[in-house]
């Protein structure tokens, strides 16, 4: 948290919203536990910056982090819309090894919204030694899902998704979104 302080100014001295946008990420993530409405006003910034400018890859390194903070501190259905960004990105690319780090947050998502079918399937597919390093709280997750839907279960979801193409998980993960998206903006 010391080193970014000034960070932000410095990159807009620059005038190059790519370094803006870079350091505007550095900053909530130096905040995010700390100060997560700090944190959150950041990461929206940047991404806004990273869209205007037409920078898609930083736009698919700030989504993520956006879609954490704000499903631990601000809107899930915000969150849905960062994660749908980014999966979309990753799958469009062809990226099939980053793409795993956003269904791993909303393999963890699904889990903390009570929706474990879904989280075990994703789960499945998202966890590698990279996304359970970028998304700690996959781990977390998968041991909450094995004990909420026990472990015959979770395995057989886990292998489900497991088994997916990237674009069959990419369909699922859409899907699963709507889904969730919809019951939280018209509950019951």
């Amino acid at each position: 948290m010391d080193s970014a302080d000034g960070l932000i100014e410095a990159a807009e001295a620059t005038g190059n919203p790519h370094l803006l946008a870079w350091a505007l990420g550095a900053y909530g993530q130096a905040f995010r536990d700390a100060d997560p409405v700090r944190a959150l006003h950041a990461h929206r910034r940047g991404l806004v910056i990273a869209q205007d400018s037409g920078n898609r890859a930083y736009v698919s390194i700030l989504a993520p982090l956006l879609a954490r903070s704000e499903a631990e501190h601000g809107d899930t259905v915000s969150a849905f819309d960062h994660l749908t960004l980014v999966i979309r990105n990753f799958h469009n690319a062809g990226d099939n090894t980053s793409i795993r780090v956003p269904l791993a947050i909303l393999a963890a998502l699904f889990d903390r919204l009570g929706r474990y079918e879904p989280a075990a399937t994703v789960a499945g597919f998202a966890l590698s030694p990279f996304s359970a390093q970028g998304v700690p709280e996959i781990t977390t997750a998968i041991t909450h899902l094995r004990d909420v839907l026990g472990e015959a279960t979770y395995e057989t979801l886990a292998r489900k998704g497991e088994t997916m193409t990237t674009a069959a998980m990419a369909t699922y993960a859409y899907d699963q979104i709507d889904q969730a998206r919809t019951e939280l903006e018209h509950p019951g």
